[in-house]
């Protein structure tokens, strides 16, 4: 999963002796010099395929993803998917929130591979590694011809994001939603603004977020609230989560799903740095909660889940529940990789 370092005379193996995914002339860098994209850096890249699988041993209730991008300028100082960027080796902080990858072929990619006899209509999640709805995708736009491509195979889909400018592709959603199963939620681990603007600085306000909620449960799809992540210490406190439920409440959400902060290798040197700059008297009860590896105990976890869906009850909500998918007709043939390539690891936020 590399290229040459963005050499300018690619190698056939990087400099830890991999292959290379992508040849280093086959990648287009540009930056744009307006407000939004000051300081980001665009690598253009053709992917080879753009269908992958979940491996088996993941915690993730979904089998297929879609990911047009690498790299996220939403800037979460937790975001999972850091260690993502050194497979690419570019840098996991900084870089991965200002290097973007950009599967420039992906609605191609998306539709032939949907027409391959070897498909056979699963769901497919969208936004569980980067959020495909970031503020590349407002220059780029991909994401209208891979919505047009599951709308026009009735393929059924979800979408999982911190972005606004999914109300953009409100009239491809209804489409979609006529033909087959469309899921849709958006991220909102708090409402605390001082929080908001430290750990998610390239986002979108938790505000204009359950706003997004508003429009879509108004054009008549229903939209569902990823309560992620509940922060130890810093968004965990009784008010804070009354609070936040409240508001998703007040936003007309379907559903609301608490997940506790997680910090796999990569996010969490990022973040821990962040910490000891931000409340270094955090740091050691940090490094007590998370001795034991990337995730909080589970009695941490089954108390903030517990609390989360007593306020959920209270405000007329409750937690989600995966419905079934509408798949095309059954073939055959397994479901395999689409490029014979191994699963790739994702988990969610």
């Amino acid at each position: 999963m590399r290229w040459d370092n963005l050499a300018d005379n690619p190698a056939k193996t990087t400099k830890s002796g991999e292959a290379a995914l992508f040849a280093a002339d086959a990648v287009t860098t540009r930056t744009f010099d307006t407000p939004e994209f000051r300081g980001i850096t665009f690598h253009e890249v053709r992917a080879r395929s753009i269908v992958n699988r979940v491996p088996g041993a993941s915690r993730m209730p979904f089998e297929w993803t879609v990911n047009p991008y690498r790299g996220c300028s939403h800037a979460c100082v937790y975001c999972f998917a850091r260690k993502t960027h050194s497979y690419l080796d570019l840098d996991t902080g900084l870089g991965f929130d200002s290097q973007i990858v950009v599967k420039v072929n992906a609605p191609e990619l998306v539709r032939r591979e949907l027409a391959s006899p070897r498909w056979h209509g699963a769901h497919i999640a969208m936004g569980t590694n980067v959020d495909c709805y970031q503020r590349a995708e407002g220059r780029y736009r991909l994401m209208p011809g891979i919505l047009t491509a599951l709308r026009d195979h009735a393929n059924p889909f979800s979408i999982l994001t911190k972005g606004t400018l999914i109300l953009r592709d409100l009239e491809l959603l209804r489409q979609a939603a006529e033909v087959t199963e469309v899921g849709v939620s958006v991220s909102v681990g708090f409402v605390d603004p001082e929080l908001w603007r430290t750990v998610e600085p390239g986002t979108p306000s938790p505000e204009r977020r359950l706003d997004v909620v508003r429009a879509l449960s108004g054009h008549g799809i229903g939209c569902g609230v990823l309560m992620a992540p509940v922060i130890p210490f810093l968004g965990d406190r009784p008010e804070q989560l009354r609070a936040t439920v409240r508001a998703i409440a007040a936003a007309g959400a379907t559903s609301v799903t608490p997940l506790v902060l997680h910090l796999r290798p990569g996010a969490r040197e990022w973040f821990m740095e962040w910490l000891g700059r931000h409340h270094p008297q955090l740091v050691g009860r940090y490094e007590r909660l998370y001795a034991d590896g990337a995730y909080a105990p589970t009695w941490y976890q089954r108390r903030i889940t517990r609390h989360v869906h007593e306020l959920a009850t209270e405000y007329g909500i409750g937690p989600s529940r995966r419905g079934t998918s509408r798949a095309l007709p059954a073939r055959d043939e397994p479901q395999t990789p689409l490029d014979g390539s191994e699963p790739t690891q994702l988990t969610l936020l």
